[in-house]
């Protein structure tokens, strides 16, 4: 019943922290995979590369809140410090900064009077409104449609309690964008809608870095807004050098701008401050095949499938990996694997579908086809038919597909620069006039 308050706290103590200069503190995907299991310190700090690490426990009983933490050295595994905060719920949010600013003070880490404010600035004030939040994200973190809805109901409580909360209007954001472009889902309806909650966010607070990130996101899969995008993220990264996400998602930008070096370059920035984070690895993969690196992909998603063989995203790059080196059953095999982990996902469905018709499995593709087809209207995605086409040879159809997604303003046609899928198309003036469209300049 408290799980999502010990997640949530964590988050919070980790957000707080890594706005600190001389800090770099790891974030939630590189920490949470240690969740539950008992922590050896010093194998922690060989495999996140840390000095230090803070283990805590929380324990609620009613609206009493007892919090355990203990920080120990990775190298001696020496108890550096520890502290048991006996607090009522109330007292929750002011908990949080107490808490961050004693780690920063026993890591003899050297307080600034601007570093001392950061630790001590509160989003909300009210404790029901931080509560709401931290449900919000621990529903939303968890990436399917049904997760995804019940954490922006949570989150519309947190803004209807505190209509100030930026970090709220950040998450709704987040979880907007989520919908349309990790669900399918209606991209007309949601991307606007993340948009908004993110420039909401900046309005109440324009120092807040996830506010920036979100609104660089929303404007690279909504609005096709390259220079905005590349413009809020460098205000995040500035805001927060330690901010991965922000990282990320300009690395997500320079590949699909054909600005491979760079690319690759922030993901491995990303990567250095999350280096367990299964989505940031997976997305490296997908930028080096988008690069014409398809066999440095695969070594990439190896490490991937180290730490999880289960998670979709990476079969999904490596099935198009091997597509671009050839290898169809191969395609097949890691695209249905996706599948199987993440049903009703289109991406791994096209690249099934693209593997199944270059390696003459005609029959098989056209049925991928028509399973797509019968998606209802808000989950079809017209990219992912157009690519199915592609696989088929069949440039009219595809043409046409790839049309409708760019009157229907489908996130996907983010990647028509770079994706190799698309190279038979390449020279027809539809498609050309498509990459005009996009504000692409051609290959």
């Amino acid at each position: 019943d408290v799980e999502y308050l010990s997640d949530g706290m964590t988050e919070t103590l980790i957000e707080s922290l890594s706005r600190l200069p001389n800090l770099s503190v790891k974030a939630r995907s590189s920490v949470f995979r240690y969740k539950g299991r008992e922590v050896d310190a010093k194998a922690v700090g060989k495999e996140l590369d840390v000095q230090a690490v803070l283990n805590g426990r929380v324990i609620q009983r009613g609206q009493d809140l007892v919090l355990y933490v203990e920080l120990v050295d990775a190298q001696t595994e020496n108890i550096l410090w520890k502290q048991t905060y006996n607090k009522t719920m109330t007292n929750l949010v002011t908990l949080q900064s107490d808490v961050a600013r004693d780690v920063a003070e026993n890591l003899k880490v050297k307080l600034s009077g601007s570093d001392a404010q950061t630790l001590a600035k509160k989003y909300t004030a009210d404790p029901e409104a931080y509560q709401l939040y931290l449900r919000g994200r621990h529903h939303y973190s968890k990436l399917t449609p049904p997760e995804i809805k019940t954490g922006i109901s949570y989150l519309q409580r947190a803004i209807e309690v505190d209509p100030n909360y930026a970090l709220a209007y950040a998450g709704l954001s987040d979880s907007y964008r989520s919908f349309a472009v990790a669900a399918d889902l209606m991209p007309a309806e949601y991307l606007p809608k993340a948009k908004a909650a993110a420039q909401k966010a900046i309005e109440i607070d324009d120092n807040l870095a996830e506010a920036h990130t979100a609104l660089g996101v929303a404007l690279f899969w909504g609005e096709w807004d390259w220079n905005g995008a590349e413009r809020e993220y460098i205000r995040a990264i500035e805001l927060n050098p330690n901010n991965s996400e922000a990282y990320l998602y300009y690395a997500h930008l320079l590949s699909v701008m054909g600005k491979s070096d760079e690319a690759l370059a922030k993901v491995k920035r990303a990567r250095e401050l999350e280096p367990l984070d299964l989505r940031i690895g997976s997305l490296e993969g997908l930028f080096l095949v988008n690069a014409g690196k398809s066999d440095e992909a695969l070594e990439r998603l190896e490490k991937i499938f180290e730490l999880n063989p289960n998670f979709w995203l990476a079969h999904s790059v490596a099935s198009s990996a091997y597509i671009e080196k050839g290898l169809f059953a191969e395609a097949v095999t890691e695209a249905r694997k996706a599948r199987e982990i993440f049903d009703g996902g289109t991406q791994p469905m096209a690249f099934e579908g693209f593997a199944l018709a270059r390696s003459g499995r005609t029959a098989e593709a056209e049925a991928v086809v028509a399973e797509l087809l019968k998606m209802p209207a808000e989950r079809y995605a017209p990219y992912h038919v157009a690519m199915v086409y592609s696989g088929l040879r069949q440039r009219d159809q595809a043409l046409d597909w790839l049309e409708r997604a760019y009157e229907q303003r489908s996130p996907r046609m983010v990647f028509l620069k770079v994706e190799p899928k698309w190279n038979d198309l390449r020279p027809t003036p539809r498609f050309r006039d498509l990459m005009k469209k996009m504000a692409f300049q051609e290959k």
